[in-house]
């Protein structure tokens, strides 16, 4: 994997979001599959993610489990259309 192939945070951040809004509510394992990632680096993504109010820890069947908050799904929009205006200044 070369320099230009390796995600950046932001990278990093968006997938762990989009992972969890795919499904409404995920487990800390369900997002570190879903972001490809260790679990153990899903975990302080995760803290980091919570702790700027992008994901919410929420109680569900007795588990710790995350959800995608507002501010979070405006992150996502607001990194996909820049990641357009990336794509085009490459062409």
């Amino acid at each position: 994997m070369g320099k230009e192939d390796r995600r950046t945070k932001y990278d990093i951040y968006a997938d762990v979001i989009e992972a969890i809004a795919r499904k409404g509510v995920c487990s800390l394992t369900r997002v570190s599959y879903g972001a490809n990632m260790p679990v153990d680096r899903a975990k302080k993504i995760l803290a980091f993610l919570v702790s700027h109010g992008f994901v919410k820890e929420v109680i569900a069947g007795g588990r710790k489990k995350y959800r995608v908050t507002r501010w979070g799904l405006e992150f996502l929009e607001t990194y996909k259309r820049m990641q357009k205006f990336f794509a085009a200044l490459k062409k």
